[in-house]
């Protein structure tokens, strides 16, 4: 029989606040099930994973995400204070990540289905369609002592349904800049008003309503902006005599453009830092401008312009709502932006995203966010079983420095096997050595294909 470890009931215990006592082990056990099984992340292969198979009440297990009465939203706020507790000291700032997903699902009792635009198939010149359901993912940057680069670890995941489905389902419709605009303030009012937080977005995301809410929220935002933007100089003091209401922005700038046009430019050279601690050159220049949309309030920014480079033709600009912060500083924020699609695909290829079976609003509902929240608590974990460092698999052929999720998810499950089934390593012990007869309950096997076949187990996708 699967016995939880001590360290993630402590762990787990943490929510205890937001489920009933029976809910909070249904938790327990399907959390250690999701971790430790491979392959199709249900319910069912859940509880084989951990040895419950011939519970005759399995049914109560599903029920937990279909009709139990516990608040997701509660839930998320806690692994939130979880995450900064554990890796964001509190004089830092603390950097949200949000990013759009999709999540491949077919079949008619599914509401919250529909067709959106493909990330992954899709190019500039081409738009693939899927049918699916998508959703917003929040994530907080950390450092883990394990990898020199910022890991993205989801808190926080809403449905972004189209107006379609929003019409079908007698629901308000909800755009991408609204349900980012809910995810900031629900931010704000769980780190209160003292901690610095930094918004880091897409172009997707770069919406002068979006940048006006974050403002609101002293919460700085970094984003892409488009090359075209319409940039203006700040307005200068009314003549006392001049009557009618004062101007919110000065002359119109030149656009961005123009300065790669302009062989009089001035471009400035940085190194930065990029993956495996290797740095690149790059160019640029930087400036501070009203940005203004017409219907729109113009609002200040300090932007940043990159020319085009071999390995891109098309130039690039950043913004950040803070005209103090360096360009070199927005380079690097809107870089470490590249984390949530490293979590995205991981996700996929180690958690088993995309293999849910639930079709009710609700399950579906809880079922991704609460497969996001446990990559998180499987790093989580980690963190505290290894706070220096990592086992991680090597080879004659391979020297391996930096580990990855996949090797943080082996130590997690290898953590797990050890104290859960504490009974059947001793008897392997016992028959390693010679001293036990075969035992009917176990099997004897060899040293070393035991330890293989552990190996391959925790490394399973």
């Amino acid at each position: 029989m699967f016995t939880p470890s001590t360290d993630i009931i402590l762990l787990l215990n943490s929510f205890s606040c937001c489920f009933s006592a029976p809910a909070l082990l249904k938790v327990i056990t399907l959390v250690c099930g999701t971790i430790l099984t491979p392959g199709r992340r249900t319910v069912a292969s859940a509880l084989r994973a951990i040895g419950l198979q011939t519970d005759k009440t399995f049914g109560r297990y599903h029920r937990l995400l279909s009709r139990d009465k516990w608040s997701a939203l509660y839930a998320s706020k806690q692994l939130l204070l979880l995450l900064l507790n554990d890796f964001i000291p509190q004089d830092k700032p603390i950097d949200i990540v949000v990013d759009e997903t999709l999540e491949r699902r077919r079949g008619k009792n599914i509401a919250y289905k529909g067709w959106f635009r493909d990330a992954v198939l899709s190019s500039q010149s081409r738009v693939v369609t899927t049918l699916g359901i998508r959703w917003l993912c929040a994530c907080v940057l950390v450092s883990v002592p394990w990898s020199d680069r910022h890991w993205a670890l989801p808190f926080l995941t809403f449905p972004s349904l189209s107006q379609k489905i929003c019409a079908k389902l007698k629901r308000p419709f909800c755009g991408t800049t609204e349900l980012t605009s809910d995810v900031l303030t629900k931010v704000r009012k769980w780190v209160g008003t003292e901690r610095a937080v930094r918004l880091i977005a897409d172009g997707g995301f770069s919406h002068i309503k979006l940048l006006h809410f974050a403002k609101s929220l002293d919460i700085t935002h970094i984003g892409r902006l488009q090359i075209n933007a319409g940039l203006y100089d700040e307005p200068g003091e009314q003549p006392s005599n001049k009557r009618g209401p004062k101007p919110t922005k000065g002359d119109r700038q030149q656009e961005l453009k123009q300065y790669l046009e302009d062989p009089e430019t001035e471009w400035k050279s940085v190194e930065l830092p990029i993956y495996e601690g290797k740095t690149r050159s790059i160019q640029y220049i930087s400036g501070v401008s009203l940005w203004y949309v017409k219907g729109n309030a113009p609002i200040l920014l300090r932007w940043v312009l990159i020319p085009p480079s071999q390995e891109k033709d098309q130039p690039s600009a950043f913004f950040s709502t803070d005209i103090n912060m360096k360009p070199e500083e927005i380079l690097s924020l809107y870089a470490d932006r590249w984390n949530i699609e490293v979590f995205f695909e991981e996700v996929r290829a180690c958690m088993g995203y995309e293999t849910q079976r639930g079709w009710t609003n609700r399950t579906i509902g809880r079922t991704t966010p609460c497969l996001f929240g446990v990559f998180s608590l499987v790093v989580l974990l980690a963190k505290r079983l290894f706070p220096n460092e990592l086992p991680i698999r090597q080879a004659a052929w391979y020297t391996k420095k930096h580990a990855t999720f996949r090797d943080v998810l082996a130590a997690v499950r290898e953590h797990l096997w050890e104290n859960g089934f504490a009974g059947f390593e001793h008897k392997i012990t016992q028959n390693n050595k010679g001293e036990s007869p075969f035992d009917a309950e176990y099997r004897l096997i060899p040293a070393h294909l035991f330890v293989a076949m552990q190996e391959m187990a925790c490394y399973a996708a």
